[in-house]
């Protein structure tokens, strides 16, 4: 069996360029015992990968250059040493970017398309979605009647926290780019203000939706929107972060003062609490997650959206897309039917 796999031909400065990737044939061996043969279906990019591309300290091994991108994958197994796997089977695994792959077993979920369409495995249902609900519940702990902010809102991550802040009886506003995107936050996501981060007002738009302050900011993107947040913070606000999208590419330190004395007075004065956060820590919750999340699916109080583009070689320029905030939703790539 052969494979397609695109590999990262080189780390990138800045935004990573069509040079930094690289599309290569392999053979791949026949499965050992435990092991399963499995045809990619669905690839998941996540702003996460950006970081992977570098050899920066992190919370994760950086992907080494001349190795296949990373990335979840819904794959259908091919053939399979493990009874519990059968030929024709869907599961849930981390093959990365290429069109086949050999995975050990034991890493692998099996998922039933019966219960819910394969992608939601990669967005609401998989990993975007038990980082919003565990960030969120665990260290953001919104109660009824508070403000909770979320920026990058009509992603995965930001649109799930929106919903699940206004089930636990809170009020959310939504932050995002452009006016398609707000007007998704509105009609599609239900969030109670949207705004364009984009606008020249945006600071004053933001002091407008946040009347009584901001008791919640989930933290996605950084930059200026933070700055814009952080006057708006309340006494004892919680501030989960979990991403820092704005920030991912720069290759130096932003231009202008040391602002780091102003955010650590924040945090004394006002009691705040900033934490960040990966959502494999808190892993004894998914057990939760799952029932909860797909429960509020079905009695339609949390929606998704995603954004599915056909073929793997497409995946580069799909992920610099996504560095700059093109896709709409949940960015899945489809590698086969």
């Amino acid at each position: 069996m052969k494979s397609t796999r695109i590999v990262l031909a080189s780390r990138p400065t800045g935004m990573p360029e069509p040079e930094n990737f690289r599309t290569e044939t392999v053979e791949l061996p026949p499965p050992n015992p435990g092991e399963a043969l499995l045809q990619t279906v669905y690839l998941s990019l996540d702003p996460y990968m950006r970081g992977r591309m570098s050899d920066a300290p992190s919370y994760a091994p950086p992907v080494e250059v001349d190795d296949t991108m990373c990335g979840a994958t819904v794959s259908r197994v091919l053939e399979s040493t493990d009874p519990a796997l059968q030929p024709g089977d869907f599961v849930l695994g981390y093959a990365g970017w290429q069109t086949h792959s050999v995975e050990h077993t034991g890493y692998l979920r099996k998922l039933d398309p019966a219960v819910a369409p394969l992608t939601t495995a990669l967005g609401v249902l998989g990993m975007p979605g038990f980082t919003a609900y565990s960030g969120l519940l665990t260290i953001g702990r919104p109660q009824p009647g508070e403000t909770v902010v979320v920026a990058a809102a009509t992603g995965p991550v930001g649109a799930t926290v929106g919903q699940i802040a206004k089930i636990k009886g809170a009020r959310a506003v939504g932050i995002a780019g452009g006016p398609e995107k707000v007007a998704l936050l509105r009609d599609r996501f239900g969030f109670d203000a949207a705004l364009d981060h984009r606008a020249p007002d945006f600071a004053e738009q933001l002091a407008a939706a946040t009347p009584d302050g901001i008791d919640v900011y989930f933290e996605n993107v950084g930059g200026a929107v933070l700055d814009a947040v952080l006057p708006r913070l309340n006494k004892f606000a919680r501030i989960p972060v979990c991403g820092l999208v704005a920030q991912y590419n720069d290759t130096e330190l932003p231009p202008g003062p040391d602002r780091m004395p102003l955010l650590m007075s924040l945090i004394l004065r006002k009691s705040l609490q900033l934490r960040g956060f990966i959502q494999t820590e808190f892993l004894d919750q998914f057990g939760e997650f799952y029932p909860d999340v797909s429960g509020w699916m079905a009695e339609g109080r949390i929606a998704y959206l995603e954004d599915v583009v056909d073929g793997l070689d497409n995946a580069p320029e799909a992920f610099r897309g996504l560095l700059t905030g093109k896709n709409l939703g949940k960015l899945v790539i489809k590698v086969a039917d």
